[in-house]
């Protein structure tokens, strides 16, 4: 039901260079903990549709999911975010750059992405 972001992404090893091992800093529900170290990742999931039919229960799911890189540096989100797509993208289609910002309030740079995972 849910894709696998998680674990695509901590088997990254570009990936974990730049948001740590243990435990990685990637969070679910588009939020990560007041005061976590930076950089980081937030991912969620946008949509899910499946793939009906008339005959039979739908063979695949459509599942959309955002993933947001969050850095300090404008230089360090570009590495971050291209890491985060290389490691996807063996295993989603990126739909696109949906985000590309740096916050006011945190004045971290953020880019976010949007994935289509097909699965069951």
């Amino acid at each position: 039901m849910f894709p696998p972001v998680f674990q695509t992404l901590k088997a990254s090893a570009d990936v974990k260079a730049i948001v740590g091992t243990n435990p990685p800093r990637i969070y679910r529900h588009g939020d990560a903990p007041q005061g976590v170290d930076r950089p980081y990742i937030t991912w969620q999931l946008i949509s899910g549709t499946p793939e009906n039919n008339l005959s039979d229960a739908p063979p695949a799911d459509r599942q959309t999911v955002q993933v947001d890189c969050w850095h300090q540096t404008d230089s360090g989100i570009e590495v971050l975010a291209e890491a985060v797509r290389d490691a996807i993208e063996p295993t989603a289609h990126c739909t696109g750059t949906i985000i590309d910002l740096r916050e006011t309030e945190t004045r971290l740079y953020r880019v976010g992405m949007q994935f289509d995972f097909w699965g069951r």
